[in-house]
């Protein structure tokens, strides 16, 4: 692991940077020295490093939720339920399955390649890059970390800075149970990743913001190498008339302020029907105030709320707030903040039109938007005014409904009747769509992301192309014309 720190002074910072590049490099070079030997790994051995980390993360799931709550004072039962076990089911499942996602894949072959076979082959992508975010530090480098072991690459990672005690956790985690020239790692600045992007990686992952992953990506090109992008976007909820309100504003208040609304598939706004509209907002608050605290104060001292990354993002989300209020928006409930411990209460505003202050942007923090239509065509409109999002999320009763806003909007993926549960299912694919991301992963997909589709056709006997070489007689050309007849 390499821990850089920026110092005083331009040119010993230029010398650091100078320091750190020639660290990383090296570490390139060891991984790329031993990417063939990752490749040629078998099932068993690969599995045997995936069940190494389960039982390094096993055994130190304490020192986890410890760092995690130095960062921003993440609850345990969320720790567990958000970081640890999404981490421990993608390697159960990635175990489960691995031997047989190795296997080549045959494919048909058409007439006219009569004699041969045809099948697809996975074959690791190489030296693999990892960018991972500050919102799910240890699930969002974990993860795809199992996928790109699994494939057989090597790894460098680079976690944020904006969580430097899960940051060290996971460098030390990681160093325990691989070998350099297996997975290097390295913490600190931001600058580091812009340092690892002038290499020449073969695949990088970056999950981050939509204005980053851009740079990424420009990055990544001078190398053509391949990118998976995992981006976010206004995740939008729409409850028509014929919702289970009860349970929407249950589900969607858990979605909303699950690590206090820093999470890249949180609902970000709410359309609900306008005959609904006063009972989503009731039954939101109720369920706020049940969850944790009945009074503002209450609420500021519940165990259970996560805290926001830094002071200047509580600042910023405040000022979202006071200003769409003072455009219109009403608080219902929340708007309460304190920069020095990083706090801003659950917050609901009803009341917002779609051109409002808090409209503009992915909010990422627990302030919740509620907007009231009453024509589906003005919500469809809206939510293909924007960004495609990572994830978009319909409540209703009625399938005709739920059919016409999933076919008449794209999105990353989606849930109906819930929030956030497709991440649970490692046979979907996760991923974003336009500016909510590029490729996807988890199980299967995971593995399909850091691998290459390898074509292969095997030519056995007889082999009737020679039918067709030069020189082009009219015997030849007949046989051509005749395939091209029955074929056409």
């Amino acid at each position: 692991m390499l821990e850089a720190t920026t110092v005083k002074g331009d040119g010993r910072r230029d010398a650091t940077k100078a320091e750190t590049g020639a660290r990383i490099k090296e570490a390139f070079e060891r991984l790329k020295a031993n990417r063939w030997r990752m490749a040629a790994a078998s099932a068993q051995e690969r599995i045997a490093r995936l069940v190494s980390l389960r039982h390094a993360i096993l055994r130190r799931r304490g020192e986890l939720e410890e760092a995690l709550r130095a960062d921003y004072r993440k609850p345990s039962a969320e720790a567990e339920l958000t970081e640890l076990q999404p981490v421990l089911a993608e390697i159960k499942h990635t175990i489960k399955h691995l031997r047989h996602w190795m296997e080549p894949v045959p494919v048909s072959s058409p007439p006219t390649l009569f004699g041969t076979r045809s099948m697809l082959r996975y074959e690791p992508k190489g030296v693999v890059l990892l960018l991972s975010p500050w919102n799910y530090p240890f699930n969002l480098l974990l993860a795809p970390l199992v996928s790109a072991i699994a494939a057989g690459n090597c790894v460098m990672c680079r976690p944020s800075d904006k969580v430097p005690a899960t940051s060290r956790f996971v460098a030390s985690l990681l160093q325990e149970v691989f070998p350099e020239n297996e997975v290097a790692i390295f913490t600190g600045p931001s600058w580091i990743a812009t340092l690892m992007l002038e290499l020449p990686f073969d695949h990088v992952m970056f999950t981050g913001s939509t204005r980053i992953g851009r740079d990424v990506m420009a990055a990544a090109s001078k190398h053509l190498a391949s990118v998976t992008l995992e981006l976010g976007g206004q995740c939008p909820v729409v409850i028509d008339e014929t919702a289970d309100v009860e349970a929407a504003a249950e589900r969607v208040v858990w979605g909303k302020y699950l690590n206090a609304g820093q999470t890249c598939v949180a609902p970000n706004h709410v359309f609900v029907h306008e005959s609904r509209a006063t009972e989503f907002i009731e039954v939101a608050k109720r369920t706020v105030a049940q969850r944790y605290g009945g009074t503002e104060d209450e609420r500021r001292k519940s165990e259970d709320l996560c805290r926001i990354v830094d002071p200047g993002s509580v600042r910023k989300l405040h000022d979202l707030i006071e200003r769409s209020v003072a455009a219109g928006a009403t608080l219902e409930i929340g708007g309460v903040h304190d920069v020095e411990e990083r706090y801003l209460a659950p917050t609901i505003l009803s009341g917002v039109k779609d051109g409002s202050p808090i409209m503009q942007d992915e909010i990422f923090g627990p302030v919740l938007p509620i907007l009231s239509y009453r024509n589906l065509d003005d919500v469809l409109g809206s939510i293909r005014s924007r960004g495609k999002p990572l994830a978009l999320y319909v409540f209703s009763s009625d399938r005709s409904s739920v059919e016409r806003i999933l076919a008449g909007t794209t999105a990353g993926g989606s849930v109906v009747n819930n929030v956030i549960l497709h991440l649970a299912n490692p046979e979907l694919p996760f991923g974003g769509v336009g500016e909510s991301g590029l490729g996807s992963y988890h199980g299967f997909y995971g593995f399909k992301n850091f691998s290459h589709e390898r074509a292969v056709l095997v030519q056995g006997r007889p082999a009737l192309l020679g039918m067709f070489y030069p020189p082009y007689t009219r015997k030849v050309r007949r046989a051509i014309g005749l395939v091209t007849r029955f074929f056409s």
